[in-house]
């Protein structure tokens, strides 16, 4: 059974939800998503809360149970208040910085880097070294902060790279004489 699936979803008073047949669409202050319901799940509002279930009692509907209700309150957390990952840049003469719609990456490398920042995402640089990418969408700032990182992941010698801030690099030592 799953224990993630029987908790209904909160929804706050700014999030409009509207589910029209298996489309299920989140509005609110930072934007507008939808997404599409498995058939093996069924979804219920009523006084403010959402609930899922389960269609019937075999294994796929079971797995959706979980998973569905997991999206489903991403969708609702990013419309209300977004999501944040912060990176953080180790290294002599690493630097990012945003210039109007891309941010510039110079990581050791003969040349800079020029990302183009996705729509619905925002980058900010409050120092040289911390980016931090912010949006509604959990999956998409994920994947631009997973992006962003694979241009120089740290390295276990010296630490040298760009990695999340919350990430623990685990240190090597040298070769000994």
């Amino acid at each position: 059974m799953s224990r993630v699936g029987k908790n209904p979803i909160e929804i706050p008073g700014d999030v409009q939800v509207s589910i029209e047949g298996a489309i299920f669409t989140a509005k609110g202050k930072l934007g507008e998503i939808s997404h599409r319901v498995s058939d093996s799940v069924t979804t219920s509002l009523e006084e403010g809360k959402l609930s899922i279930r389960p269609v019937d009692e075999s294994k796929t509907a079971r797995a959706m149970w979980g998973t569905t209700r997991s999206l489903l309150q991403s969708l609702v957390t990013g419309v209300s208040t977004g999501f944040t990952k912060d990176l953080e840049i180790n290294g002599v003469g690493y630097r990012a910085a945003v210039q109007g719609n891309t941010l510039s990456l110079q990581l050791g490398y003969s040349h800079d880097i020029d990302y183009p920042i996705p729509e619905g995402i925002t980058i900010a640089c409050a120092k040289p070294t911390a980016i931090s990418i912010s949006g509604a969408n959990k999956q998409r700032v994920g994947q631009v902060a997973a992006e962003i990182r694979a241009f120089r992941p740290p390295e276990p010698y010296k630490g040298k790279g760009i990695k999340y801030v919350d990430e623990v690099i685990l240190r090597k030592e040298g070769k000994k004489k």
